[in-house]
């Protein structure tokens, strides 16, 4: 007898793979998604900037700038690739997978407005030489990533010395991400508003 395997199994994998997708089109193509009027807008303004904002995707916070984004390079990614962040401004993207088999696509930044949740763990980083700890918006709590700091530091610091140090960083999940100025694109003035 021949074993069938559940239909929801087989959807919820693409699907899956779909929805991050989107998220990154999302958060790196806004003017692939912009209509009509918005698309000539945005030309007219010269695209975006690599001062644009980066939001929670979820409630809209002020999370970092696009200047913060700082490439820091790991072995332990599965793969990496390039793409554009407004104005040409290139941004690397790594592909990682944690002990679960859960795998996320993530930005590093220097500096971001999250709230980290000490202690730091030296287990399983995805960055050698590196304690990482949960990022969350300070919003509305959703898990944005994670903070990453040396590991002959202390388990436990304060937020100012993770933010004052050369030596940390932020790995963002891309999907969890939004550009602002995409956003803004999505709020659109209805023609019989406009004169």
């Amino acid at each position: 007898m021949t074993r069938k395997r559940s239909p929801r199994l087989l959807i919820k994998q693409p699907g899956r793979l779909i929805v991050q997708y989107v998220s990154f089109v999302l958060l790196f193509y806004p003017a692939a998604y912009q209509p009509g009027e918005a698309c000539a807008a945005a030309a007219e303004e010269g695209g975006t900037s690599a001062a644009t904002l980066i939001l929670c995707r979820a409630c809209g916070h002020e999370l970092a700038h696009g200047t913060d984004i700082h490439f820091v390079p790991s072995r332990l990614a599965l793969s990496s690739r390039n793409d554009t962040l407004g104005e040409g401004r290139r941004v690397t993207i790594q592909l990682f997978e944690n002990p679960h088999g859960h795998q996320f696509e993530v930005i590093t930044f220097r500096k971001a407005d999250v709230t980290q949740h000490w202690p730091a763990d030296k287990h399983f980083s995805w960055f050698p030489g590196f304690s990482w700890t949960v990022a969350t918006c300070p919003r509305c709590k959703t898990h944005l990533g994670w903070a990453f700091q040396p590991s002959d530091w202390p388990d436990t610091i304060t937020k100012t010395s993770f933010d004052e140090s050369e030596h940390t960083f932020l790995a963002l999940i891309t999907y969890r991400l939004l550009r602002e100025d995409f956003a803004s694109s999505l709020l659109m003035t209805p023609k019989s508003f406009m004169s």
